[in-house]
């Protein structure tokens, strides 16, 4: 529990803020490339998570494990499509428990994932979601003319049966515009609104406050301001070291094209090659997108500290899942692979941990539920749905102390990958769920060794396997996938 004021030290706010495709291409990460001086000042007054992984690479199911505390293979929750209550009615999600115990809730931006004929989950949240776009453009240019795109489309639900007609969209953009040109903007704008209303409201009546705010950039099409672009030398940008699948790597496991072929002036044919400029354009444009998302999440947190809140919130910083930027051949997620898995958290609870300090302790998704239910002095969430999170409190408390020994993570593919991640090895099995081992496929990896996952060594470290394997058979069976709503046309909105 908080220190401070006793009053208000008995339930402290949060703020939980969400990132769409952040990686852990930030400053206080260790990239020197990186413009991102709000993140590494957050990140100075908590503790950064070195080994943080989410639970699956894409987006509607990660914010599901981190919402419930639930792996998608104890759900069913794999794809953008799944509804929730669909599949678990009566589900108690974060922001739902700390209403049950008094907190005015209240969500905004990219929070659940709405698109692809997914309404997000709209009952957790105690008050209306402010919601706000995702794939946005501002340069008419942009959008053949202000037509409706491909990714426009799959995000606003409509014309889904009809997305390949539908012309693509520019991957990036970058006109000299204010920020609240874009969505992320104006985000942080209500979120600074909701925050002084906060205020009021707990000085009139005490009423805590847990507020998620979601920002969608660095996802794409990588649409920043300008001044944003131009904080990069686009000579100094890394650009991929290794862009070929993992030798002896099972064919399952790779990625070809995907969610980035939807937009120009990307290859539309899954196989041919993005040139070196316009790999060096797409990384450029992400960095972008990192820093004006930086500046976003920078008012916020200005603003927490304007109104003397700092002191008495709870503020975790989670970013959905990671991004290949052309490591492996592969570009966005949606793999079982480090770049795909590895996320930021980053966690200031005030008087519990301790400023800039950091930790190798293998964090997942669904451990942030159960660990700021602890530190708001709420009971530990019991579900119904399976809760598979574990508090990170005393890691908080203590940096040198351990939760879990290694973190689990899912893909659905045309099988199902299940991994295990150590502090120096991942194994991948791949089978489909309840088929028979002699079906499955395996992936190993040793990151001391080979960073860059050039090569498979399943087949040449059977010991290290039958390790992993092991642990892995701790685990349930996973679930099999959830059905989703079948697709059909909306109303253009």
């Amino acid at each position: 529990m908080l220190g401070g004021n006793a009053a208000w030290a008995e339930k402290p706010n949060v703020l939980l803020i969400l990132v769409d495709d952040l990686k852990p291409a930030i400053g206080c990460y260790g990239d020197a490339v990186a413009n991102t001086p709000n993140l590494d000042a957050l990140a100075s007054r908590g503790m950064r998570f070195d080994m943080a992984y989410c639970n699956q690479a894409v987006c509607a199911p990660s914010r599901f494990t981190l919402m419930l505390g639930s792996h998608s293979t104890s759900t069913g929750l794999y794809g953008l499509g799944n509804n929730l209550r669909s599949v678990i009615p009566d589900a108690v999600t974060m922001p739902q428990h700390f209403a049950s115990h008094g907190y005015r809730t209240e969500s905004l931006g990219k929070v659940f994932h709405i698109g692809h004929g997914n309404l997000g989950d709209p009952v957790s949240f105690s008050q209306p979601h402010f919601k706000e776009k995702v794939i946005e453009y501002v340069d008419p240019k942009s959008t053949d003319g202000g037509q409706l795109t491909r990714e426009e489309a799959f995000f606003t639900n409509q014309q889904l049966g009809n997305i390949k007609a539908l012309p693509r969209g520019a991957a990036f953009e970058s006109p000299d515009v204010d920020d609240d040109a874009y969505a992320d903007g104006r985000v942080a704008e209500e979120t600074i609104n909701r925050l002084r209303a906060a205020k009021r409201r707990r000085e009139q009546d005490g009423t805590p406050f847990f507020i998620a705010a979601g920002f969608a950039r660095p996802h794409l099409p990588f649409s920043a301001p300008k001044k944003y672009w131009d904080l990069y030398d686009p000579q100094n940008l890394p650009m991929p070291a290794y862009e070929k699948p993992p030798e002896a790597a099972p064919e399952v496991a790779g990625k070809k094209g995907g969610e980035i072929t939807n937009y120009k002036p990307v290859p539309d044919n899954r196989e041919d090659e993005i040139s070196d400029d316009l790999k060096r354009k797409l990384i450029h444009g992400y960095y972008a997108s990192t820093s004006f998302v930086d500046a976003q999440i920078g008012k916020v947190t200005t603003e927490l500290d304007r109104l003397g809140l700092f002191d008495n919130t709870i503020v975790i910083l989670w970013g959905d899942h990671g991004f290949h930027l052309g490591d492996l051949g592969i570009w966005t997620k949606h793999t079982n692979y480090e770049q795909a898995n590895r996320i930021p958290i980053l966690i200031a609870a005030p008087g519990v941990t301790r400023p800039g300090s950091s930790t190798k302790q293998l964090t997942e998704s669904v451990d942030i539920f159960p660990t700021v239910s602890e530190l708001a002095g709420l009971p530990a969430p019991q579900g119904p749905q399976p809760i598979d999170g574990v508090s990170l409190v005393p890691v908080l408390r203590d940096t040198a102390a351990r939760v879990r020994d290694h973190a689990y993570h899912a893909y659905p593919k045309a099988k199902l990958g299940r991994s295990i991640r150590t502090p120096r090895f991942r194994l991948v099995q791949w089978k489909q769920p309840g088929a028979d081992e002699t079906t499955a496929e395996y992936e190993l990896y040793d990151y001391v060794k080979d960073p860059l996952e050039t090569k498979n060594l399943a087949s040449h470290r059977p010991k290290k396997v039958a390790e992993l394997k092991a642990i892995l058979a701790k685990y349930p069976e996973a679930k099999k996938r959830a059905s989703k709503p079948k697709k059909k046309n909306a109303p253009k909105k």
